[in-house]
């Protein structure tokens, strides 16, 4: 077996990846550039861009299953999805107005079906992209 087979995933795991990947919250925003840019609330490191919405979406569900074959390959947990997570925490912030408007306009533009959806995700990838917080757009 060639080296580059033995980094492909197996037939195996990418068919069970791929079903995992359907439970995933997939995020599609447009770039500056006119791309659209997708990614999951589970694995946000995980991305593709591609030209038009369906494309990404074709394209994230693509890198998420080959990332996630992987991890089932190397016996390594699977991410999952966020609708099967316990939240039992919250965090309580105290906005403007304007503020609050702000962000429930952002969410519905993004698809979100809340602020606190929409916040989680965002700032979850901010996190999991090493971001530190500090130069944060709108701080």
């Amino acid at each position: 077996m060639s080296k580059k087979e033995e980094s492909r995933p197996s037939k195996a795991s990418l068919k069970k990846a791929a079903l995992e990947v359907e439970r995933y919250k997939l995020t599609i925003e447009r770039t500056e550039e006119g791309e659209w840019l997708g990614s999951s609330v589970e694995i946000p490191t995980v991305f593709a861009r591609a030209q038009t919405v369906e494309e990404c979406l074709r394209e994230t569900r693509s890198a998420l299953t080959i990332a996630i074959a992987v991890l089932i390959d190397q016996g390594r947990p699977v991410p999952a999805p966020s609708s099967e997570a316990k939240r039992d925490q919250q965090v309580n912030v105290r906005l403007t107005a304007e503020e609050k408007l702000r962000l429930e306009a952002a969410s519905r533009n993004c698809g979100f079906r809340s602020v606190s959806d929409f916040i989680r995700a965002v700032v979850l990838k901010h996190s999991a992209n090493g971001s530190s917080g500090v130069g944060f757009a709108g701080t």
